[in-house]
């Protein structure tokens, strides 16, 4: 774990919020299936997980702008379409929870910690994938993109989701690997923490984010929690 290590055990955490994409469960398996069947259905070449794996937090059309960058628009918008379509599709069958989120949401439960999730991804796919991994029961708020007026980086979902847990914000620890996340958080008063272990591009500074933890792992938000 990076920064702000020492200031552990003067706060006091009641609760913790995940995004979802890149931070929860490493969803970019099931979008890039979802993007490549799109791609076939227009004829175009199938791309790699690799090389789509930093933008599958950023949603559709950000994928199929990078699939396809010398397309146009209406192109763009038939891929993003077919995506969505497929996606439903996919949604949940190759996806899993990042190694040692298991571990940290234990430790939560062990510790009567309340946990949730606040997602920009439309209620529709997140609720399915939720439940293809198993989380239903255990997830005290779950906020998706279309849950509130605004998707973050607006404060409306992060303060929904701090309602519904009945936690205060400045009680809360959020955990997102883009900068919209640190900026709802910040916004909203909760504690920021930057998920290293997420879908963040070379070209990103997380560091410069509007963030009051590092972690490297999920592991390290145990032995900050500890």
């Amino acid at each position: 774990m990076t920064s702000h290590c020492e200031q552990a055990s003067r706060v006091s955490i009641k609760a913790v919020l995940f995004d979802l994409d890149g931070t929860l469960a490493d969803t970019a398996p099931d979008l890039v299936a979802a993007l490549n069947m799109s791609l076939a259905e227009l004829g175009y070449p199938q791309v790699s997980q690799e090389a789509m794996r930093h933008i599958a937090s950023d949603g559709s059309m950000a994928l199929a702008k990078a699939a396809l960058p010398e397309a146009s628009e209406e192109v763009h918008l038939k891929a993003q379409h077919l995506l969505l379509k497929f996606y439903t599709d996919v949604n949940g069958q190759f996806c899993r929870l990042f190694a040692g989120i298991a571990e940290l949401l234990e430790h939560l439960n062990h510790q009567g910690i309340p946990f949730g999730i606040v997602t920009n991804k439309p209620a529709r796919y997140t609720r399915p994938l939720i439940a293809a991994l198993g989380l239903t029961p255990s997830m005290k708020t779950v906020i998706s993109g279309d849950s509130t007026l605004y998707p973050k980086p607006h404060t409306a979902p992060m303060l929904l989701a701090a309602q519904q847990i009945e936690c205060q914000c400045q009680e809360i620890l959020y955990l997102g690997d883009a900068e919209r996340d640190l900026i709802a958080a910040r916004g909203s008063g909760m504690l920021g923490g930057v998920a290293l272990w997420g879908y963040i591009r070379a070209t990103d500074t997380p560091e410069n984010w509007p963030s009051d933890y590092h972690f490297d792992s999920p592991l390290d938000v145990v032995k900050f929690l500890r």
